[in-house]
């Protein structure tokens, strides 16, 4: 299994980014999927979740401002992150069956900062 993010950047506070992850060597579609965050000396944390189905899950810190979709034909999954603020800086992964267990990529950092 490959998972490989992409669309990471620097961006001025109340920007927006949205990430990519293209996912190879397995079913994508029956997968529950997740992005999680890593900021600078702090645990990951997940930051949304889409089930196969299309069921979205999100916590408070970024509710309203995030949104995870998923396109199987192109084995990717996306996160729109919108009115980003600085305490959302750090890496982001994708993580193939929906927790932080599952297996994720090399990451890609994302920097908020004006």
């Amino acid at each position: 299994v490959q998972l490989v993010e992409s669309g990471g950047g620097l961006v001025q506070p109340g920007g927006s980014l949205r990430l990519s992850c293209a996912v190879s060597g397995t079913t994508f579609s029956i997968y529950s999927m997740a992005w999680s965050h890593q900021a600078p000396g702090k645990q990951r944390e997940l930051v949304a979740v889409i089930t196969h189905s299309g069921t979205t899950n999100y916590p408070d810190s970024v509710k309203g401002r995030f949104t995870i979709s998923r396109d199987n034909a192109k084995n990717t999954v996306y996160l729109q992150m919108n009115s980003l603020k600085p305490e959302d800086t750090g890496v982001y992964y994708c993580h193939l069956g929906g927790t932080l267990a599952g297996s994720w990529g090399q990451g890609t950092q994302v920097t908020v900062s004006s």
